[in-house]
């Protein structure tokens, strides 16, 4: 997972949700902020497995349009062979059992 722009901060756009699941932050205003809210963001989701943090000009959103967020799968010779339209509501999970199914023959 890349930590990317925060979707709902506080100061911008804010969302009941948040309110009621007490993730309510402002926009960050450098790198440490943004890690503050993206170590929240992992643990109130129980992400398990490896996230890292976008550099705070966004040049990870910015040349994958992760905004507001996407599913990549990337094969193993670092190319992109799946891309999801934004989601949530573009997450489709055949889509993407199709892709791996390419990408990991049985």
């Amino acid at each position: 997972m890349v930590y990317i722009t925060e979707a709902h901060p506080s100061d911008v756009w804010q969302m009941q949700s948040n309110v009621r699941d007490k993730v309510v932050f402002a926009s960050p205003k450098n790198e440490e902020e943004r890690a503050v809210v993206a170590g929240a963001c992992v643990r109130k989701l129980g992400i398990k497995f490896p996230a890292v943090l976008d550099e705070f000009g966004n040049s990870t959103e910015q040349a994958y349009t992760g905004w507001p967020d996407r599913i990549y799968l990337v094969d193993q010779n670092g190319r992109v062979a799946y891309k999801s339209r934004p989601g949530p509501f573009g997450f489709k999970s055949e889509e993407l059992s199709q892709a791996l199914a390419r990408v990991v023959p049985n």
